[in-house]
């Protein structure tokens, strides 16, 4: 038997005898199911993991909290009032309107049901369903001119988030672990944080890798316990023992490694198995809030069962970044904002459940000077229709859909506060005046991060590609500090 068969057969025979933590994953199995073994050599195949890299210009910001709200907020109805819309509440709409619930549409014209008042000493309007979120005008860019041009829930979502409409693309934390690692090796650069109730719509296409090596995938953390599956090993293995075995286990990959040089999905693989055994220890600690002061908590809005949830998730967040995890997203339920009937009862209690937590988000970063170097990002794939949807009275009144025109908000990390930026016509149909589009969002985020959209590329199939890939893209330097 040659040397290169003993090894493995010797590596073989350690995984599948281990009855503990990463050994029980039995790592040659798994490399081989997914066919990272014995792979043809690329002499220009990049080393990937999550060390800290040197962004291409001296970056504003080091890290992102985005908390996406599925199914579209409705901007006519949180953050854009229309004057014009309040006049002719009721009458007919004469322009052109593309509807994606044809059967249940109408050309009636609703106005907002909501106030608006102006918060802050930049004078931002915002709605009454929003009064924690009107505290922190300040130091926030409210961008009321989003598009992303695509009706449809998924197709958005995927432009939102990965640039382009269709699937199996890196989302934004995806290549930001890429280009730049994470500050944090005993944690994942990128983490997705879900919702009790329900997966988002397209599931784990959220925080996908797409094409890029898997380390850079999102490492979702659940909303009840346990968060992180798996991480306690057996009773009898814990401590000196369990840390003998991994030492071994690491020896043992790298000389497999070795014998399989420029293999960067491999490489990737099996520092992602080595992530797993850090977690155990530093999963736990960030996961736990108890610690946190009683008046952390009440910010967040944790000691209110309305608010508890996703003030425990932005809580979370923050602790993330605070120790150097790059990019953390929470998500919603399913269509959660997707009002299409019941506006009058469903937003409201969208509102609520998300905005006490997501402004405390902002004060706490703000007063423990994380706020100048972390983005935070809240808004959807689409906003809402000018005109009402089920027109069978005021109790089942919705609107239909709307990407052409919509509103989100992003504070921190070189983003002006106390902004608006853009505009919708006079009936927030369409965004009419600096328009920012998907290609435009990531190309400035990536700005930020001291990162040129045009230069930050994978090699796929012998072609360079990027988040923006050739489709436009400008950094909207207007809205920068």
């Amino acid at each position: 038997m040659n040397t290169h068969s003993s090894a493995c057969c010797g590596r073989r025979h350690f995984l599948t005898q281990s009855g503990f933590g990463l050994g029980a994953l039995g790592l040659t199995w798994l490399l081989k199911n997914d066919g990272l073994l014995a792979k043809p050599i690329d002499a220009e195949q990049r080393h990937f993991d999550l060390l800290p890299k040197q962004p291409h210009f001296q970056p504003r910001a080091r890290a992102m909290i985005s908390m996406f709200m599925q199914g579209g907020p409705s901007h006519l109805d949180l953050f854009d009032p229309k004057p014009e819309l309040d006049k002719r509440d009721g009458q007919k709409f004469s322009g052109d309107i593309k509807f994606d619930d044809v059967a249940n549409a109408s050309t009636k014209l609703l106005a907002s049901p909501w106030k608006f008042q102006q918060h802050g000493q930049c004078g931002t309007a915002v709605s009454e369903l929003l009064p924690h979120f009107a505290k922190i005008t300040d130091d926030v860019t409210l961008i009321r001119s989003m598009t992303t041009g695509v009706s449809n829930h998924g197709q958005s979502i995927l432009a939102m988030q990965s640039g382009r409409i269709l699937g199996g693309r890196p989302v934004i934390g995806s290549w930001l672990a890429y280009a730049l690692g994470s500050e944090a090796q005993d944690l994942p650069a990128f983490v997705a944080l879900t919702d009790p109730r329900s997966l988002p719509v397209i599931g784990v296409g959220n925080w996908s890798n797409g094409w890029l090596p898997s380390i850079y995938q999102g490492t979702v953390v659940r909303p009840r316990e346990p968060r992180i599956p798996n991480l306690d090993p057996a009773p009898h293995l814990r401590g000196e023992a369990q840390g003998n075995y991994l030492g071994f286990l690491d020896q043992i990959n790298r000389q497999h490694l070795d014998r399989h040089p420029g293999e960067g999905e491999l490489e990737a693989r099996i520092a992602s198995y080595a992530l797993a055994a850090k977690l155990q220890i530093a999963a736990k600690e960030i996961l736990d809030i108890s610690g946190e002061s009683a008046a952390t908590k009440k910010l967040y809005g944790i000691d209110d069962p309305a608010t508890a949830d996703f003030g425990t998730r932005c809580l979370i967040a923050r602790r993330l970044v605070e120790r150097g995890v790059r990019f953390v997203q929470l998500y919603t339920a399913n269509q959660s904002w997707d009002h299409h009937s019941k506006i009058l009862t469903g937003l409201p209690a969208a509102c609520k459940y998300v905005d006490k937590p997501a402004a405390g988000l902002v004060t706490d970063l703000k007063s423990r000077g994380l706020l100048d170097s972390t983005v935070v990002h809240w808004g959807g794939e689409m906003g809402r229709l000018p005109v009402i949807e089920f027109d069978g009275g005021r109790e089942k009144m919705g609107r239909d859909h709307n990407t052409n025109g919509f509103s989100m908000w992003v504070a921190g990390g070189g983003f002006k506060g106390g902004m608006t930026y853009g505009e919708t016509d006079e009936f927030g149909h369409k965004a009419a005046v600096d328009i920012v589009n998907h290609h435009d969002y990531h190309a400035t985020l990536l700005h930020l991060f001291g990162l040129d959209h045009t230069k930050l590329t994978f090699k796929r199939n012998g072609a360079d590609v990027s988040l923006t890939d050739n489709q436009g893209g400008r950094v909207v330097k207007e809205i920068l500090a």
